[in-house]
């Protein structure tokens, strides 16, 4: 995590996981939230998953079928999601392009646990 305020794109240090087939990186985190980049590989795997914060989602590139609750819908580049604290969201990567997007998490996590859950 970088302690400066202006983060460009390529100065994203990404821990990745062989298992799920993803790079993600917590760029910067405040007082109230806390700001992730990710992106996962063709065939790839976004579990579905919950945690006790409240998720802000942004597509950057790529498709993914994504499910939020009970909602299910194709999401691409420029398309948003919301998940509430507490409720499952995931979702299928579609296609042969990375799926990548950024997070706003809130409130921060005081550890790297969405490292270890993505």
């Amino acid at each position: 995590m970088s302690n400066d305020r202006i983060v460009l794109r390529s100065e994203i240090k990404p821990e990745y996981s062989a298992e799920t087939k993803v790079r993600t990186t917590i760029v910067a985190a405040g007082e109230h939230m806390q700001l992730i980049h990710a992106t996962f590989e063709p065939n790839g795997t976004y579990a579905m998953h919950s945690h006790p914060h409240e998720q802000m989602s942004v597509v950057l590139r790529g498709r993914m079928r994504l499910t939020v609750g009970d909602e299910v819908r194709e999401v691409g580049p420029g398309d948003m999601w919301y998940a509430p604290a507490n409720v499952m969201h995931g979702g299928e990567i579609l296609g042969d392009e990375a799926l990548e997007f950024v997070d706003v998490y809130g409130p921060p996590s005081k550890s790297q646990w969405v490292l270890d859950m993505l």
